[in-house]
């Protein structure tokens, strides 16, 4: 077959592709009485022939085809995405919460841009490398012996110097019970350490932690709505009742971005009885309009329940807090919710891709929209309705969002770096409800951020250096100049007396952050909870 055969074989295929992920099918497509999409997708053909017959170089008709697509979809929504078959795998995990891989979080890092030893034309050269950020417990990468903070050299042979997250993730990733040497740069140890890894069928955990708070109440923290995701919450809350005694609950979706809606469904229907509407869809299309309803009898119908939701729990998250509001059987501590009440639908497309498509919206059992943005307006111009989303019962402010110094050591990875170190020197450390850091260990923190040369500076005063900058140009006398200049002092703080004034708050992220090195997510979560200021609100409400 000629070149020009093969080229006008692709553009039937790549116009066959779009008129699919338009219209579902091409029979949809033909009896579509829209006007206005027929037109575009003349215009979109008639472009794309002139490409393919006229262009002075071969084109790459797969990446062309994928770009037009997710620019289109991007003019929809965030939530609207294609899924060409190379990717399919990013839908199954959300949908499933599985993997074939080895059960790790990475990260990228700029070789010098973490502290301010470098000039800007090192950073600008600076090579980027990826490191383990959080091995989960009891899977592959932790059971072989990797380490957060580890920086991944190699996989088989391959280097991974300058490669993406996205691309180290795929060199990870594979069929379960395959194998892969992965070589390491680790902190305090001079030559670089292998392993051989089993890679595993990853199935994260839905729920994080659950446990006792005190000896009537129980905990439980759940992480997203996956498949059999609710079985997992009725089994931790039937251990907490049954062999604990457990008398309330607090439910804690604080960042749970969602997932499946049966799954909120069932897990509504813990509590609630059989019958009741949970959520209703509607949308332009009669197969978009359902009615969700509870379906079994309630395990726990009379069990006091708090659920606790901040600005990230999200889709199924505000479905259960919603519902459980609307009738009246829990009571909601936090913040207003995200308002994603958009429903997504998954359709095939041809050549094996998806299209995980926004067909309706969410509505509660007393009529309110969850959905917070309106996308009919595109392009950026979206706006957010101040009534979408769920208000809490008791409305409490995340104080974890201040601009101070915390925040600014926990963004430049600070805490991380020294929790890296610390576990160089410190084979074991007490357990979690017994271990605290020392005075010294802080003041070992401050020497860690002078070695890193750190300068702590406000944002207050980088928009004071805007201003004086500003006022050089402007008609002000130099006298007012000067006095401005005499104040910006004042505006950068040391960092040893920011972190006096913060001492708790940074003793807690910086003692979190070390005990996750030694017992992993559970270890962190059992921390946390003693320094919860919502969770102590959930307890007096319970009271």
């Amino acid at each position: 077959m000629s070149v020009i055969s093969n080229q006008l074989l692709d553009m039937k295929r790549i116009l066959f592709l779009i008129a699919v992920v338009l219209y579902g099918t091409i029979g949809v497509f033909a009896q579509s009485k829209s006007a206005r999409a027929e037109q575009s997708i003349v215009v979109f053909n008639d472009v794309l022939r002139h490409l393919d017959v006229s262009y002075v170089d071969t084109l790459p008709y797969e990446k062309l085809t994928e770009t037009a697509i997710n620019q289109m979809l991007r003019q929809v929504d965030p939530y609207t995405v294609y899924y060409p078959k190379d990717k399919d795998r990013e839908l199954r995990m959300m949908t499933t919460g599985k993997y074939g891989g080895v059960g790790a979080i990475i990260q990228q890092r700029d070789e010098k841009s973490d502290s301010t030893k470098a000039s800007k034309k090192d950073k600008a050269k600076a090579k980027k490398y990826v490191i383990i950020s959080e091995p989960y417990e009891g899977k592959p990468a932790q059971k072989a012996g990797l380490q957060a903070g580890d920086r991944i050299l190699e996989i088989d042979g391959k280097k991974m110097a300058d490669k993406t997250v996205a691309e180290v993730s795929d060199c990870l990733r594979g069929i379960p019970h395959t194998t892969l040497t992965v070589k390491v740069q680790r902190y305090g140890v001079a030559e670089p350490l292998s392993f051989v890894i089993e890679r595993e069928e990853i199935k994260l955990p839905a729920v994080t932690y659950y446990g006792m708070l005190n000896d009537k109440v129980a905990y439980i923290a759940f992480n997203e709505f996956t498949e059999h995701s609710a079985d997992d919450v009725r089994k931790a809350l039937d251990e907490l009742v049954k062999e604990h005694g457990a008398q309330a609950l607090v439910f804690d979706l604080r960042d749970n971005g969602g997932g499946i809606i049966d799954e909120a469904v069932k897990v509504v229907n813990l509590f609630v009885k059989k019958g009741k509407t949970v959520v209703s869809t509607r949308g332009r299309t009669k197969q978009s309009e359902r009615i969700y309803c509870t379906t079994q009898d309630a395990a726990y119908p009379e069990l006091p329940v708090v659920l606790l939701v901040n600005h990230n729990s999200a889709s199924a998250s505000e479905i259960v807090a919603g519902s459980l509001q609307d009738m009246k059987r829990a009571t909601l501590i936090g913040e207003r919710t995200f308002g994603k009440g958009l429903v997504q639908s998954v359709r095939s497309v041809a050549y094996d891709g998806y299209i995980k498509l926004t067909t309706a919206k969410y509505y509660l059992p007393s009529g309110r929209c969850i959905q917070a943005i309106d996308y009919s307006k595109h392009q950026g111009k979206a706006e957010k309705d101040s009534t979408g989303g769920i208000l809490p019962d008791i409305v409490l402010s995340d104080t974890s969002r201040k601009v101070d110094i915390s925040y600014t050591l926990y963004s430049k990875q600070l805490f991380f770096d020294y929790a890296t170190r610390y576990k160089a020197t410190h084979p074991t450390i007490a357990p979690v409800k017994e271990f605290a850091l020392t005075d010294g260990d802080i003041e070992d923190f401050c020497a860690f951020l002078d070695e890193e040369r750190f300068a702590y500076e406000t944002e207050t005063s980088k928009y004071f250096g805007e201003v004086l900058e500003m006022a050089k140009h402007e008609d002000l006398d130099s006298v007012t100049i000067a006095r401005l200049k005499e104040f910006a002092p004042q505006l950068k703080p040391s960092f040893r007396e920011a972190i006096a004034r913060h001492k708790a708050e940074v003793l807690e992220l910086l003692e979190a952050e070390i005990i996750e090195r030694y017992y992993y997510q559970h270890g962190r979560a059992e921390y946390m909870i003693k320094h919860d200021k919502t969770l102590e609100r959930a307890l007096e409400v319970l009271k």
